[in-house]
């Protein structure tokens, strides 16, 4: 069982089909007490933003990410990653 997350990187070098086992792992992390999660998947340029009590944000390929309020004043930038 996954531990308690106050943010998750997930970055995908993978096909699209094996894409979904890992949106299901997201879900279990937020089940989990995951605040923020980020899923990165370069190949298609998109980033799922993973938020405790809200629906997938999809968006494409943004040049950062915030920590909101989980890290604030955190940011990832996307092109070093």
């Amino acid at each position: 069982m996954a531990s308690k997350f106050d943010i998750l990187k997930e970055i995908l070098k993978i096909s699209a089909i094996e894409l979904k086992p890992i949106q299901e792992k997201m879900q279990e992390y937020l089940n989990s007490d995951l605040r923020l999660g980020w899923l990165i998947n370069p190949q298609d340029e998109e980033v799922e933003i993973y938020r405790a009590n809200s629906e997938v944000e999809v968006l494409q390929f943004p040049v950062s990410l915030s920590g909101e309020d989980v890290l604030p004043g955190f940011v990832l930038n996307l092109p070093s990653v």
